[in-house]
């Protein structure tokens, strides 16, 4: 079997990293930063880890192009092992939970869903809501089943399932993915899975500035001029997120005032009836993330190093990264196995 170094330790590589230890292959993940407890990550001087700041959620998204078809089917993928994870490891941070989308200004693909097309989607327990049950404005709504997690525990656990198994960890930042080749105290390696997230030098990827704010409630509602207005709960004392923002190239780390106070009076203009008995949200923290996105979609390819090494690129999802991270991983493992058949050829 071949040693595989996972570069990165966010949703991602982490995931790549489970799916190809439980391959037999030996698997050691290197990043320069790992996951913690929320209490001890330091949201300004790590920002550009991108998974724990992430809202971390699954939601509807109708494909209407080849990318968007092969991303739904990857979405579809981690559903089903959110689902078993779930099931099986309550420790995880996992919670599963219903989804309700509310559009002011729903496009075609939206409208064009029937309970019958959801349900060929792979939408579970996907619901068109009726006219009386939308709020004022919102034109159209729906609900399904979805899930979402608390990312410092849930990669917490992915990392500790990893160890448990066998797996070795190494801190360290790399310029270039091909330095890991090189690196004497790793020994000798076939494949390098790069789920940095960066995309070290791609000229197609750039970074989107996310802003959090959390609170005690959850809704998702598209607004007429295009913007998103949601939170999402993070169970195991995680708080809510509320959003959002997306801010392409902003390299801004701080988070605005102005900004807080939009998300907070456009959520709660739009659900009047979060507010309960008292006067004003409690913030518990104002937090900026940086998504590494990338144009045309993400990286999701082999690149020869030598006749018997590669690279296997895995990043650029934007803001999907948990949406689409066990479909990844799964593509990530055929893109090794397609690999390690080649090199086998090469031997013989």
């Amino acid at each position: 079997m071949s040693h595989v170094v996972v570069l990165g330790a966010g949703v991602i590589g982490l995931s790549s990293a489970l799916l190809i230890q439980a391959q037999g292959h030996q698997v050691t993940i290197l990043a320069r930063e790992f996951p913690g407890p929320f209490e001890t990550i330091d949201p300004k001087t790590q920002i550009n880890y991108t998974s724990p700041w992430g809202g971390a959620h699954s939601r509807m998204v109708p494909p209407t192009n080849a990318v968007e078809e092969r991303e739904h089917a990857m979405s579809i993928a981690t559903f089903r092992r959110m689902h078993a994870l779930h099931e099986h490891h309550p420790e995880a941070g996992l919670s599963f939970m219903k989804g309700i989308e509310y559009l002011e200004a729903p496009g075609p693909q939206y409208l064009a869903i029937t309970e019958e097309k959801a349900k060929e989607m792979g939408m579970e327990r996907y619901r068109l809501l009726k006219p009386e049950e939308l709020p004022e404005k919102v034109k159209w709504g729906c609900e399904y089943d979805t899930w979402c997690v608390n990312p410092m525990v849930y990669c917490s656990f992915l990392l500790r399932r990893f160890v448990f198994a066998g797996g070795k960890v190494v801190k360290r930042e790399v310029r270039d993915p091909v330095e890991i080749f090189a690196i004497t105290e790793l020994g000798p390696v076939n494949v390098v899975v790069n789920a940095s997230g960066s995309g070290f030098g791609d000229e197609n990827v750039f970074i989107t500035r996310v802003a959090n704010n959390a609170c005690l409630t959850t809704i998702t509602r598209q607004n007429a001029d295009g913007a998103w207005t949601f939170c999402i709960p993070r169970n195991f004392d995680g708080g809510t997120i509320i959003g959002g923002t997306k801010e392409p190239n902003d390299w801004n780390p701080n988070p605005l005032p102005e900004t807080r106070a939009r998300l907070l009076r456009t959520f709660t203009t739009a659900f009047p009836g979060v507010m309960g008995n008292v006067n004003e949200l409690k913030v518990i923290q104002d937090i900026v993330g940086r998504r590494p996105t990338r144009k045309g979609g993400m990286r999701l390819e082999k690149e020869a190093v030598t006749r018997d090494k590669c690279i296997i690129h895995a990043y650029g999802l934007g803001g999907r990264g948990y949406e689409l991270s066990w479909g990844v991983a799964e593509g990530v493992l055929t893109l090794l196995a397609e690999h390690t058949k080649a090199t086998r050829h090469i031997r013989l």
